[in-house]
């Protein structure tokens, strides 16, 4: 994988004329050095219609500079970006394709931009020589590439202040507070690719709106472009194994895939169920390594939570064991999708959705309406299986039916959460209260999974030699934690079918 720094900075617009108040006066900074001119050579790659600047990702090529190679920068928040870099080479590095493969598909990015700068480095300094940011006054002189604006040119002077690592980022309001006294204002363009784009009046189209503010369609697809957006951003967040990026990338899944349930009087179902089929199979290759990621977590608590004379063995070295090998093998099964021809044919078929909607007639009616309808229905669903499952005796045909009640609760809060946008406070609180329901039906089935672990890891322990004490003794827990839980549903699921609040849902 590419080197990986974050990037905290901040702009400010600059001449010539331009002239730096005294830096020392900034608290904190007790030595300014001059560190000279450097000239900088960078290429900005895109793809002709410009996805990467349409989500705020930079792709260059640089020369010179102590920095010299391929650069790919991930927008984090405002003025904070992932810097990834590579060594410097005629083509575009793997590493940093792969990362680009969810925006790119089988497409490739070309030369978009060169910017050359001249830049005049200062850096400050703390009284005991540390290190604390780098202010540069750049002259810039930028040419759009041929296919890009035909050659147009514009030059400007800019200054950029970025925080050095391990740095206090209140030095950079410090240093904000001493330009702005002198004069210097923020720069409205939040990169050099920025800048020349924009002045050029190049900008990506905006996505198409084919259905008016208001309506279930106009809702709905601002929705499912929401859960889009989200895959196709948290692909390089999973390939850089970036925390909790395998969670967030199969909800992502889940959610959109149970919109296209909720919302089969939108979208025709024809058009989305093999969508959805897909988006099953995406979540089911994440499944793996997200579930061995929960197991671990759980399984290591409760070891933690034991007297040391109650661990007998080497439960720990098992533990892990077990863990490092099905969770390498999930990993590598993760990438391979994320790299399979399958993955970009979803992303494909994603894009066609949100470009030519497969509509049907409640997708022109008013959102309010059409939407509480759905959710009523979802929570009826929800209803009818949480009362099957408590019908049943504890056992495996009762563990399956909590399990279907599991996923029927996040249907119905998925349906809630969408809906918040057009019901707004009725919405967001029956949400809540099913995610309270599902919480615990999650549990649950974690403990499900966690005893059948837990089995296997005795099994093993006994078949080597050793104690499988503990093993047995967690495994009774993990059987109490699980009937307290099936004893606190009805309360949570009171709370969450109150009639009161579908009746506040309306129409």
């Amino acid at each position: 994988m590419a080197e990986t720094k974050r990037e905290i900075e901040r702009k400010y617009e600059a001449t010539g004329d331009t002239e730096l108040p005294d830096l020392t006066r900034v608290p904190g900074v007790a030595r300014v050095t001059d560190e000279g001119v450097t000239e900088l050579d960078a290429v900005y790659h895109d793809t002709p219609d410009l996805r990467l600047f349409a989500d705020g990702l930079t792709l260059r090529r640089r020369t010179g500079g102590a920095d010299a190679g391929w650069h790919l920068k991930f927008p984090v928040a405002p003025g904070v970006r992932d810097e990834l870099a590579a060594p410097l080479s005629d083509t575009l590095p793997r590493p940093l394709a792969a990362l680009l493969r969810s925006r790119v598909r089988t497409g490739r990015v070309a030369p978009l931009v060169r910017v050359r700068s001249s830049r005049d480095v200062r850096r400050l300094h703390a009284a005991d020589g540390t290190l604390l940011a780098e202010l540069s006054v750049d002259t810039v002189h930028a040419v759009l590439l041929a296919g890009a604006g035909d050659g147009a040119t514009a030059d400007w002077t800019e200054i950029e202040v970025e925080l050095a690592d391990g740095a206090d980022p209140a030095v950079l309001d410090a240093v904000h507070k001493r330009l702005r006294k002198a004069g210097v204002r923020p720069a409205d363009a939040p990169s050099k690719l920025a800048r020349a784009l924009t002045g050029a009046g190049l900008a990506p189209p905006p996505p198409a709106r084919p259905y008016e503010d208001g309506t279930a369609g106009a809702a709905v697809l601002a929705y499912v472009r929401e859960q889009v957006e989200a895959i196709v951003t948290l692909d390089p967040a999973v390939r850089r194994d970036l925390p909790d990026s395998v969670h967030k990338l199969r909800v992502a899944c889940r959610r959109l895939r149970s919109a296209f349930k909720t919302h089969r009087a939108v979208l025709d179902r024809t058009a989305t169920d093999p969508i959805g089929d897909e988006l099953k199979w995406l979540a089911g290759q994440l499944g793996a390594a997200r579930d061995q990621e929960v197991l671990d977590a759980r399984l290591g608590a409760r070891l933690d939570a034991l007297p040391r004379t109650l661990r007998l063995g080497p439960v720990r070295a098992r533990l892990r064991a077990r863990g490092a090998a099905r969770g390498a093998g999930a990993r590598r099964a993760v990438l391979a999708a994320l790299d399979s021809d399958r993955h970009l044919a979803l992303l494909d078929r994603l894009d066609a959705l949100l470009a030519d909607p497969p509509a049907r007639g409640a997708a022109d009616r008013p959102a309010p309406k059409v939407l509480a309808r759905a959710v009523r229905k979802d929570h009826d669903r929800l209803a009818a299986r949480i009362a099957h499952a408590l019908s049943l005796d504890p056992g495996p045909e009762r563990d399956l039916a909590l399990h279907a009640a599991r996923k029927a609760a996040k249907r119905a809060r998925y349906a809630a959460d969408a809906a918040v946008p057009t019901l707004g406070k009725p919405a967001k609180r029956l949400a809540k209260r099913v995610k309270a329901v599902q919480s615990l039906l999650g549990e649950h089935q974690d403990s499900v999974v966690a005893r059948a672990a837990l089995r296997e890891l005795a099994v093993r322990a006994h078949g080597a030699g050793e104690s499988a004490f503990t093993w047995g003794l967690l495994h009774g827990r993990e059987e109490a934690a699980a009937a307290e839980g099936v004893r606190a549903l009805p309360a949570a699921w009171a709370r969450a079918s109150a009639p009161s609040l579908t009746a506040a849902l309306g129409h």
